[in-house]
This record gives structure tokens, C-alpha cells and sequence, in this order.
């Protein structure tokens, strides 16, 4: 798969661990996050009566097993998931490559006014085009890493001046 094919959409590595659920099947695997619910079929549980995923050869998916069996269907040519740009949503990220318009976007799933806010650092707006770094908010851990300062002692702080309020 190219670079040129993967969806430009970047998800924190929470947003993929919120999908971890039988009718929610997403995955992060070399910086990509994969949507895996529709390689997977169902079945439905004749005890429960309750419908649930299940890969049919085995624990994983797309994988043969690691002996010959005669339930494998060796004829059937399908290409695994990590090898397809099929199942591929988007990239892994931790905000840094993010524009801050997707963050905005992101955020305001938990906040209705976060378009209403200019967005600051150090008094001076930024730019919801660029990324944080283009911005010049810099990743500075390595930096307080090598000094022996926690990282989380000392974080940027971008500041919001709400526009809704008259």
C-alpha cells in the first residue's frame, strides 16, 4: 500500500481503543489504524440466539494455520487485511500531525462551542491549518527527558477565548 492510498485521517491511539467491541473492530498495527468489522463474519450462537463475530479458520484473521488441516480452504485467494489499503482508515498519531482543525473537530465532539473559540498560545493566534509544530508548539519530552524533568510537569497550554459569549 502507498502512502498516496491511506485515508489522510489521524486517530489518538484512545480513539482506537474505544472501537474494541464485537460490532466495533478497529486496530493500530506500523502507524496505520485499520476498521476490521467488515472482514469479519458472523455467527449466530444457537445456545444464546445472540449474533457475534468469529473468523472461521481460526483465531486470526486472514492467517493460515500453522499445520495442514482439511477445514482450510487453501483455494480461496484473499488478501490479508495488513496488505490491502481495503480495511486502512487512516494514520496513528499523537496529535502532533494533526492540523488543528481536526483537533478542533475532535474536540468538539465533547464541546458544541469549541468552533466558537479562537485558539492561543502565548497571545498570539494560530492558525487551525497548520499543525501544532507548524504553529510553534513544539514536542519538547525528548528535551526534558534528557534533563530528568517529567514531561507532564510541564506541558504548552493553548488557551480558548470563547466568541459566544455577548
Amino acid at each position: 500500500m502507498s502512502q498516496s492510498e491511506i485515508p489522510d485521517r489521524y486517530f489518538t491511539p484512545e480513539e482506537v481503543e474505544f472501537h474494541n467491541a464485537p460490532e466495533d473492530c478497529w486496530l493500530s498495527w506500523c502507524g496505520l489504524v485499520y476498521d476490521l468489522l467488515s472482514a469479519l463474519l458472523s455467527q449466530t450462537n444457537p445456545l444464546t440466539e445472540c449474533e457475534a463475530p468469529f473468523t472461521p479458520f481460526g483465531r486470526f484473521l486472514h492467517v493460515p494455520p500453522a499445520l495442514p488441516r482439511n477445514d482450510w480452504a487453501q483455494d480461496v485467494a484473499q488478501t490479508p487485511w495488513w496488505l490491502t489499503k481495503d480495511y486502512c482508515i487512516g494514520h496513528l498519531t499523537v496529535c502532533t500531525e494533526d492540523k488543528l482543525s481536526a483537533i478542533q473537530e475532535r474536540y468538539s465532539q465533547l464541546n458544541a462551542h469549541a468552533k466558537g473559540y479562537m485558539w492561543k498560545r502565548l497571545g498570539k493566534l494560530l492558525d487551525m491549518s497548520l499543525t501544532l509544530h507548524e504553529n510553534g508548539i513544539l514536542d519538547e519530552s525528548v528535551s526534558f527527558q534528557e534533563v530528568g524533568i517529567d514531561e507532564e510537569d510541564w506541558l504548552p497550554a493553548i488557551h480558548f477565548d470563547d466568541l459566544t459569549v455577548a
